[in-house]
């Protein structure tokens, strides 16, 4: 409902502006599209409450991932989670890393926010900002161990596949702030999509397959409500894992 979304806006501000960049101007990257979010009374209570403690805002400047989390883990982002489901159990199970999550999807993001609070997630982070921007401006190369990118939107039609996240000026700038040995993991159930990851991937620079094509199904990741939904439809869940070397 519009009026609780305003009413988060209202009490967090940052969280109305997704991106710096000026009204009318183009962006260089695309990672999402701004769609309309319903909002349950319970979500914007989870934000109000739990944002202060695990969400953090833009700023133009480097994270130190050591006092973000209070340790030295590892730290694994995951860029653009949906409604957090498979983020949740990865978190839980793979507490060995820690996680930042980025998503502008405020339903998506309440609802993680949510969880993430009610089982005191402390190696879990929340941004709701353009991945790109926050890339650029507040990750330090080298610094990532991995990268989740799970069913980004695929963009089917000829004329929209400009608009894919996975795309070579992407690619490098996600092989730029990998660590050594860091991954970047991505499952998509668009068939013609996963070929071009594969293909976006092997033309960049410092980055390697070590399957030579599609990976094996990994376990720890759980099923989420777009793979539910394509594998309705009989699509093949193709999962792609390079590294940088």
């Amino acid at each position: 409902m519009q009026e609780n979304q305003d009413s988060i806006f209202q009490d967090i501000p940052e969280l109305q502006r997704v991106e710096s960049r000026k009204e009318g101007t183009r962006r260089e990257i695309k990672s999402y599209v701004l769609r309309t979010s319903y909002i349950r009374t319970f979500q914007v209570e989870a934000v109000k409450r739990y944002y202060p403690l695990y969400g953090i805002p833009f700023e133009s400047r480097p994270l130190d991932f050591s006092k973000v989390f209070g340790n030295d883990n590892p730290v694994i982002i995951e860029i653009g989670f949906g409604m957090g489901t498979a983020t949740e159990r990865i978190a839980r199970e793979r507490s060995q890393y820690n996680y930042l999550c980025l998503e502008v999807f405020l339903s998506g993001f309440a609802k993680l926010l949510d969880a993430v609070g009610r089982n005191a997630l402390a190696n879990v982070r929340l941004m709701r900002f353009d991945a790109v921007e926050v890339l650029r401006n507040m990750i330090l190369d080298g610094s990532v161990a991995g990268f989740h990118i799970f069913f980004p939107d695929p963009w089917p039609k000829k004329r929209q596949q400009k608009r894919r996240l996975i795309q070579p000026d992407f690619a490098r700038l996600l092989a730029q702030k990998l660590a050594e040995g860091g991954y970047i993991y991505c499952v998509t159930d668009w068939e013609e999509y996963a070929y071009q990851m594969l293909d976006v991937f092997a033309d960049t620079p410092g980055l390697v397959n070590p399957f030579g094509g599609f990976c094996p199904p990994v376990t720890w990741r759980d099923t989420t409500k777009f793979e539910q939904k394509g594998l309705a439809k009989a699509h093949p869940i193709n999962e792609v894992w390079v590294e940088k070397r």
